[in-house]
Order: structure tokens, then sequence, then C-alpha cells
């Protein structure tokens, strides 16, 4: 898997980093076939103070693009309902492409 972190107006602390690894980490145990991961966290300069952190992620799997973004007015809170997101995502991804399987395997016979 191939991991890009990025930051807009913000600096992408080592402690910022390794919790969105860790998080992430979680989404390669449901489906290992994930060929690249984007994340883009920012902050946006907005008069309502609760939305101003935002996490993007773009994930690449074989075939699509899944995408999901967050804001929240903690980073660390945005990059958490940014992975359920994704991780919803990907499960429902992963059972499409099984049940896609099944009925193929059915038809042959």
């Amino acid at each position: 898997m191939n991991l890009m972190i990025s930051g807009h107006h913000l600096e992408i602390t080592p402690a910022l980093r390794s919790y969105v690894t860790s998080k992430l980490e979680r989404i390669t145990k449901h489906f290992d076939q994930v060929v690249d991961v984007r994340v883009l966290l920012s902050v946006e300069n907005q008069k309502e103070k609760n939305k101003r952190q935002r996490a993007e992620c773009r994930i690449g799997v074989k075939g699509n693009d899944l995408f999901a973004e967050s804001a929240h007015e903690d980073l660390y809170a945005a990059v958490d309902e940014l992975v359920d997101k994704l991780d919803r995502q990907l499960v429902r991804y992963k059972d499409k492409q099984q049940a896609h399987g099944h009925a193929a395997a059915k038809h042959l016979m």
C-alpha cells in the first residue's frame, strides 16, 4: 500500500502522521487489495469553528477509487470519522466484489 499524507495550511507532525497511519491500518485489515491511499488534512479559515479541521482521503483499489471527507473542530476526531466512513465504503465494495464473483461462478455451472 502506497500512503501519501499531505497538509494544506497545516504542518504534518510525526505524531499526526503516525496517528493517521495507525488508523488506516484498520482498512487494510478488511481489504488487502488497496493500491494507494492519499490523505489531505487541512485547516480552513471559516467563521464557524466547529467545522474548520478537514480530512479527505482517496483510496485506490483495483478498478475503482473510493473517496470520503470529514470536517470537525478537532483534527483527530475528523480523522476518526473519516476512517469510519472509508471502512464502511470498503466493506460495501468488498461485499459487492464477492457477490459478483459468486454470481459469475453460479452462472457458469
